[in-house]
């Protein structure tokens, strides 16, 4: 049975590269860049004011002028103009090209208009090159501003248009089937039976990797039948590139996945990790290199090994680079039976020294998913001990991975 660290390097290892495409950045958020964004000009790519007043001579102020002719205004977005002689100002809104000639900006508060004149406040002393964003401060025309692998947030989409990028290569992204399995199970809207229950495994998993980017993902509830698996699992692998599946993987009477799967050729990477919940997970590869994930079917369990085994598996074979390690420290202490990796779900909280805290929110067993409301994720806690104190600082894995 692997430990966690090599159930993850094991799926690293086999899985495959899902390749890389060119997308509108309209519609690159949440995916993963394949290239590296350069600057297309200087940013800023002139010397930007950044305060509405008046564009004047510095020269003209250390000789003790406080008093100014208007010579023009200079809008955001208009071509840039000269100042003549520094006994003259250019009125100048924020984002303005600073006027030529120019080489400080008084602000509006601290001046008065009168016929066409300006007139300094009293006393108000300037600096030089005051209220100016010089050209290129930010960076120069070439720089790298984005590197691949990094995942493209709001801010990064913003950065794409700056370079005036209208489509950026994305990591592609892969085509996911989603099964969970099991003759309890019944889809939320249609009548159900005492001895049944809601079918909540599959949604939740969509909801997942739809959330981290992943588009084309659909949902099928299977009954545990053999060779209906074998037929419906077999034509799923015929069209997606990774599989999820949920249920049907322990060591029952009616866990028929790892058989079916061996059916069709899909070979064993492993099966069972020594961890808790989620002890029987198993993955492999395909005869076309489908990556094949076997989920738990208890409804924690699923959800935990889909977050920290499935979705950074497909980020990664996406292009994303590593992404930090995040710590939080236990507000009580935790004892649980060791020689199992366990997974303790967590809600955070930020203390006024900025210490991140997680208090722990124990399931009643790994069925019991309505504990998983409210929660921002889980901690790691390592198999070789079994007693964290309050104050431990323990590693965080959130649902949804930045």
């Amino acid at each position: 049975m692997l430990t966690t660290e090599a159930a993850k390097a094991a799926i690293a290892k086999a899985m495959p590269d899902f390749g890389s495409e060119a997308v509108a950045y309209t519609s690159a958020a949440g995916r993963v860049l394949r290239q590296a964004v350069v600057a297309e000009r200087d940013q800023p790519p002139f010397d930007r004011v950044t305060m509405d007043g008046i564009a004047v001579s510095f020269d003209a102020l250390s000789r003790g002028v406080a008093s100014f002719r208007i010579a023009g205004t200079q809008h955001a977005g208009d071509p840039v103009l000269t100042l003549s002689d520094d006994m003259s100002c250019i009125e100048v809104m924020t984002g303005a090209v600073l006027p030529a000639g120019s080489d400080c900006v008084i602000p509006v508060e601290r001046i008065s208009l009168t016929n066409g004149s300006v007139d300094i406040e009293p006393g108000y002393r300037a600096e030089r090159h005051q209220f100016v964003h010089p050209q290129g401060s930010d960076h120069r025309q070439g720089t790298e501003v984005i590197s691949p692998g990094a995942i493209l947030t709001p801010a990064e989409i913003a950065i794409v248009a700056s370079c005036g990028l209208t489509s950026v290569e994305v990591g592609k992204a892969p085509v996911v089937r989603v099964i969970s399995t099991g003759n309890e199970l019944v889809p939320p809207g249609e009548p159900i039976l005492q001895h049944q229950i809601r079918s909540s495994n599959g949604p939740a998993l969509v909801a997942m990797l739809k959330g981290q980017g992943f588009r084309d993902c659909r949902h099928e509830h299977l009954r545990d039948d053999p060779d209906a698996l074998r037929i419906e699992i077999a034509r799923h692998l015929a069209e997606a590139q990774v599989m999820i599946l949920s249920g049907g993987v322990s060591m029952g009477q009616a866990d028929f996945v790892p058989q079916v799967l061996a059916d069709l050729g899909v070979a064993t990477i492993f099966h069972k990790i020594s961890q808790r919940p989620g002890k029987p997970m198993w993955f492999g590869i395909g005869k076309e290199g489908q990556a094949v994930f076997a989920l738990p079917g208890n409804p924690v369990s699923t959800l935990v090994c889909c977050r920290h085994y499935v979705l950074p598996a497909l980020l990664d074979a996406c292009g994303r680079n590593e992404h930090a390690v995040e710590w939080a420290v236990l507000t009580e202490e935790v004892t649980f039976k060791a020689d199992l990796t366990f997974f303790m779900p967590v809600r955070l909280h930020n203390d006024v020294d900025g210490t991140l805290r997680a208090h722990p929110v124990p399931t009643n067993t790994s069925g019991d998913f309505t504990a998983l409301g409210g929660t921002d994720g889980y901690v790691e806690l390592a198999r070789e001990q079994s007693y964290f104190a309050q104050g431990s600082p323990v590693l965080l894995h959130r649902w949804s991975l930045p």
